[in-house]
């Protein structure tokens, strides 16, 4: 018992700080995008910061990725609160919607190379303090490119969504993006519901979870080759 109980501590504390960085800055970098592009909402409200408990949704950022994690799940993901955007601020409310969206993918998609490239610096460390850093570093690059992907889905109220909305001709945008507040019960429906029931009439609907580990493995690949780590 004992030792099953230090597995999992060891276990959370190595993926613990990778997700509060990428989840934090992630939504950071949404606020202070709106920021630039003309929106102070979320600067207003203190949320361009890289203050975790400014951005931490107990159970998007806490517990459904502990669960993911506790369960073996083939992937790993989670969420926190969204920062607050008045597009109708923006100075460019349809290009500037698809900047405000992008940053937060981009941001993960910067910090997985910095963990890329800090994994050189290892070699410096020794002991138990090696092994936690590399293990921390490796994970920080593997959840930032999956939460990187995942957003990116074409999906409202996930950042890919919303860049879908900008890029869509008006007759388009606005019936789709009036799928946003049934984001996510058709992500549990594709992610969790679909796969099920294939498996109950015999063919693989799991394609979601298939496109995300593809994409995300195809990108770490690129990361670890653009930075020697291949």
């Amino acid at each position: 018992m004992d030792q099953q109980l230090n597995v999992i501590v060891q276990e959370i504390s190595v993926w613990l700080l990778p997700i509060l960085i990428a989840v934090t800055f992630h939504e950071a970098a949404h606020g202070f995008v709106a920021h630039l592009l003309g929106d102070d909402t979320a600067w207003r409200l203190g949320r361009v910061s890289f203050n975790p408990f400014k951005h931490i949704d107990p159970f998007g950022t806490i517990v459904l990725p502990a669960l993911l994690l506790l369960a073996r799940s083939p992937f790993l993901f989670g969420y926190a609160k969204p920062v607050p955007v008045n597009f109708r601020a923006l100075k460019h409310p349809r290009r500037d919607m698809i900047l405000v969206a992008a940053a937060g993918p981009a941001m993960n998609l910067l910090l997985a190379t910095l963990a890329a490239l800090a994994l050189h610096l290892v070699v410096y460390t020794s002991g138990i303090a090696q092994m936690f850093i590399a293990k921390n570093l490796s994970n920080a690059l593997v959840l930032n490119v999956i939460l990187a992907v995942f957003n990116l889905l074409p999906i409202p109220p996930l950042d890919g969504g919303r860049i879908v909305t900008g890029l869509l001709p008006n007759a388009l945008a606005r019936p789709f993006s009036r799928l946003e507040p049934y984001g996510l019960i058709l992500l549990i429906g594709l992610l969790i519901v679909l796969p099920l029931l294939g498996d109950q009439v015999g063919f693989n609907l799991n394609f979601i979870s298939q496109v995300i580990r593809r994409a995300t493995g195809a990108i770490i690949s690129v990361i670890l080759l653009l930075t020697a780590n291949s």
